[in-house]
């Protein structure tokens, strides 16, 4: 079985194609093949569970040491604890080959999920037995709703002490009725799990009982249907995901639908405006996670095809002699910008090796290859370019990769992207869903109401917590969520989901304090950060190299940046006093990130990215400019 993870979701193959928009007039079901997905919220035990299905169905061998969650095969998600892109993998039970495709559950990385549920023929929904369906949650289960795949509903994390798995059931329930689930779709079966512990249960009362995932296995044979295909016919196989090998070159990853394919076939790839005749040069099929070299390949089972470096994600591989191209794949359309531009500042070029626009633009374009989600627009500069996603995190999870290889540049505050219909001005709205403490809940919606939120439903959940929901502008939650965790204290949960476009709300006043302005280059010192304390929130530590320009800290009162000589050493003299001489002990500074800089600086600044360093600096690095 071939497991794949795609922003989020997990897919399982099982060796069966999915049913053609316009099927053929001779189809066949693939009985030896399942096609299944993994989808939920982030965090909900998607990766997990994918990883103890590949090991209880006899995947590894039993000496052999395998990582937890080791799906997530990026640095970026073991250190963030979340699937960024999706992943494939298979496993055999009872001589049926399962295709598995792990997908992000981050709304930010939803154009992996859509993608890949083209893929697949039934989806595994997971959910939380305490925090229940959450934004993503409706997300997923509407797409995969809309590609009439078989749900198959698993509640995980009943052994938690809070769960409320009766209640969960209801809202479960609720969300298809209002996804307008049809009878047969509303008709799903449920599992009981605990992933962590690889065990699966048919009624929640008997979780001490359950030893295994013999129930999942059982529930993903019977109801998952097998691929419907058409052996006979001609070959489409639609690319939902690319890839690269250093021996083949560029790799075409998507289910077969029709006919069959073997190395040495010459095929066409059918893209939006263009053709291209090529001979197969290697064919690959999935084996766990691994790519395993094939002669041939199946209608009904996930192909990997060695194919033309033009090739992209939505073009059709089909028959030279017959051709039939598949209706392109469509996703969502982007709702934040940011410009990446080329770092000119006094510190340009002497930590990052990669600093040049051409380096810039070349690495943006190949990101564009396997991104559906991301989009990129030239700004009338040449040393600029606008790049557009679905959120801040997807867009900091890029530029995070781009310093990781050695990248310098400038990124300027995240702008949600607005549309004009019939001479009005429309924004990106989203559906905030929160979850507080009782005490809490009049500080957020207070802040959330400066921000044009209007809530929408608000539940008592018992245990002193309260769920509320948000329909709020997109630019309203730019720079809330560090102030979110303020005045929660750490213990509330926000999550948001794009809730299409509504008229443009008003003025929102994101920031009410201004910023610690560096007025000179060299290094600061303990004893001038002593004294700014009392100013505001620092962001640097002794001894770390300042230009004039440079922000090095957040001041509290608004209206103007003050300049401050974060330099200033203690002047000795041979005078001494009582106490003048005590320890300068100073508050620890929490380290920039990317998303918090993106959230934090205002339109007048840009976040300053090398290998070494994420600073934040004035737009105008020149005093005089900047007064004017």
């Amino acid at each position: 079985m071939a497991v794949s993870v795609m922003n989020g979701v997990f897919f399982v193959a099982f060796s069966q194609s999915q049913n053609l928009k316009k099927p053929p007039a001779a189809t066949a079901m693939t009985t030896d093949i399942r096609n299944i997905a993994i989808i939920a919220h982030v965090d909900h035990g998607k990766t997990t569970l994918v990883d103890h299905l590949l090991k209880q169905s006899g995947t590894f061998r039993e000496n052999e040491s395998v990582d937890d969650r080791f799906m997530d095969s990026m640095d970026l998600e073991r250190e963030r604890g979340i699937t960024i892109a999706a992943k494939n993998a298979s496993f055999l039970y009872q001589g049926v080959k399962v295709n598995i495709v792990d997908t992000p559950g981050h709304s930010d990385f939803g154009g992996e999920v859509e993608r890949i549920l083209d893929m697949v023929d039934g989806a595994i929904l997971l959910v939380d037995a305490s925090e229940g369906p959450l934004p993503q949650t409706r997300f997923v289960l509407k797409k995969a709703l809309e590609q009439n795949l078989k749900i198959i509903v698993c509640i995980n994390k009943i052994d938690r002490p809070d769960s409320r798995i009766n209640e969960v059931m209801d809202e479960i329930f609720s969300l298809f009725i209002d996804l307008d689930a049809n009878d047969e779709q509303a008709d799903f079966p449920v599992v009981y799990t605990i992933a962590r512990a690889g065990l699966a249960v048919l009624d929640p009362a008997d979780k001490d009982k359950g030893k295994d995932l013999k129930p999942m296995f059982d529930m993903i044979i019977k109801h998952v249907p097998p691929p419907k295909v058409d052996v006979t016919g001609s070959l489409q196989i639609l690319v939902a995901n690319v890839g690269y090998n250093d021996y083949v070159g560029r790799l075409a990853i998507g289910r077969i639908r029709s006919g069959s394919i073997k190395v040495g076939d010459e095929v066409l790839v059918a893209q939006e405006n263009n053709q291209i005749k090529y001979k197969v040069t290697a064919l690959f099929a999935y084996e766990s996670s691994r790519q395993v070299a094939v002669n041939s390949l199946d209608a009904g089972d996930i192909a990997v095809v060695a194919g033309p470096k033009e090739i992209t994600i939505g073009d059709t591989i089909t028959a030279t002699a017959n051709p039939r191209p598949l209706p392109r794949l469509k996703v969502d359309e982007p709702t934040v910008a940011i410009i990446v531009s080329v770092n000119d500042g006094p510190f340009a070029g002497k930590e990052g090796k990669l600093v040049t626009s051409r380096n810039i633009k070349d690495r943006l374009e190949r990101e564009l290859l396997t991104n559906v989600a991301l989009r990129m627009e030239p700004t009338g500069t040449t040393d600029s370019f606008k790049v557009l996603g679905r959120g801040e995190l997807q867009l900091a999870v890029l530029l995070e990769q781009m310093r990781r290889e050695g990248f310098e540049l400038l990124v300027s505050k995240p702008q949600v992207v607005m549309k004009e219909e019939n001479g009005k001005k429309l924004e990106p709205m989203e559906l905030a869903v929160i979850d507080v403490a009782e005490s809490f809940t009049g500080a957020v919606a207070q802040k959330l109401g400066e921000r044009k939120g209007i809530m929408s439903h608000m539940e008592n959940k018992g245990s002193g917590r309260v769920r509320m929901e948000f329909k709020i502008p997109a630019r309203g939650l730019i720079g809330y969520r560090s102030e979110f965790l303020t005045d929660t204290r750490g213990t509330g949960l926000l999550n948001a989901q794009f809730d299409g476009y509504a008229p443009y709300k008003g003025d929102i006043l994101s920031r009410v304090t201004s910023s610690l302005v560096s007025d000179r280059k060299g290094k600061s010192t303990a004893y001038a950060l002593w004294k700014l304390e009392e100013r505001g929130r620092l962001f640097i530590c002794p001894q770390d190299e300042v230009y004039d320009g440079m922000v090095v800290g957040e001041y509290n009162k608004g209206g103007h940046d003050l300049p401050v000589n974060v330099c200033r050493e203690k002047q000795l003299t041979n005078v001494r006093a009582s106490g003048s001489d005590e320890a300068i002990r100073l508050t620890p500074v929490k380290p920039l990130t990317l998303e918090t800089a993106m959230e934090w600086i205002s339109n007048e600044e840009l976040i300053e990215v090398t290998p070494l360093n994420i600073r934040i600096r004035c737009r105008e690095i020149d005093p005089n400019k900047r007064k004017k």
